[in-house]
């Protein structure tokens, strides 16, 4: 006999909560970053999360006139660079579930100048509301880890892909390089929570940051789930020292 769904129970950083909660849940956690949440990014990472997001829009192989989906794109710096690749006959479409977030994007790809070919949908990862083989690429750049139902996610995207399309899935994973792993926990547990305190006076959203990173599966398992999917020839590269990795397949 199987479970109640609504006994189910998942994790929110390393509390144990209800299955049905944690979507609430991120989303506080969300509301209250995002004023501050570009800033942040830069001061967490030192700037290299500009580097992991220009790898991976490295990895697209998408073309003028193309579509591409930006999932939980939050302030929007991996469309920003999509849009530059398949231009003002192309289409980008930025989604967030969080409407805090989509906004802040929606803000800078128009200060940015980017009006065209361009749209924004508020929308759960999980059962992403676009026709089957809409996009020719699918991104998610630090979101999956968040998401409540994670092999539903990736089957969703995959869903929306074309036929020779490409999803990139670019999170935090574990480090792989020796002797990272202490002093990546020793940053992750101390610095970024004061960093939070200090910065965007929110220390318990920082601190859940960190501990929804060593719950979020490891590269190997994170591939198979990328298969369970539907998706074939996926791949995964370590940045960093494997402190981030991002994971491509293919919809044949």
């Amino acid at each position: 006999m199987s479970a109640d769904p609504a006994s189910k129970t998942t994790h929110f950083g390393f509390e144990e909560v209800a299955w049905s909660d944690k979507a609430r849940r991120v989303r506080g956690v969300f509301d209250s970053v995002a004023p501050k949440y570009d800033l942040m990014n830069d001061l967490m990472s030192a700037g290299m999360h500009r580097l992991w997001k220009q790898f991976t829009l490295s990895q697209t192989h998408l073309r003028p006139g193309q579509r591409a989906l930006d999932v939980a794109g939050g302030t929007g710096d991996l469309s920003r660079g999509l849009a530059a690749q398949v231009g003002p006959q192309g289409l980008v479409v930025l989604s967030d579930i969080n409407g805090a977030m989509l906004s802040h994007g929606r803000d800078r790809m128009i200060d940015a100048g980017l009006l065209q070919g361009i749209g924004y949908v508020q929308a759960n990862a999980e059962c992403l509301p676009f026709a089957d083989s809409s996009f020719d690429c699918v991104t998610i750049g630090f979101g999956l880890r968040n998401v409540t139902d994670k092999p539903a996610a990736l089957a969703s995207m995959q869903r929306v892909l074309k036929p020779g399309g490409q999803l990139l899935v670019l999170e935090f994973s574990h480090p792989t390089a020796p002797g990272l792993a202490p002093l990546y926990d020793a940053y992750s547990f101390r610095v970024l929570p004061a960093l939070g305190r200090l910065i965007a006076n929110d220390e318990d959203s920082y601190r859940y940051l960190a501990e929804s990173i060593r719950k979020h599966p490891d590269q190997e398992t994170l591939l198979g789930m990328l298969r369970n999917a539907g998706l074939e020839d996926c791949r995964y590269h370590n940045l960093s020292g494997g402190i981030v990795a991002l994971h491509r397949g293919y919809k044949y």
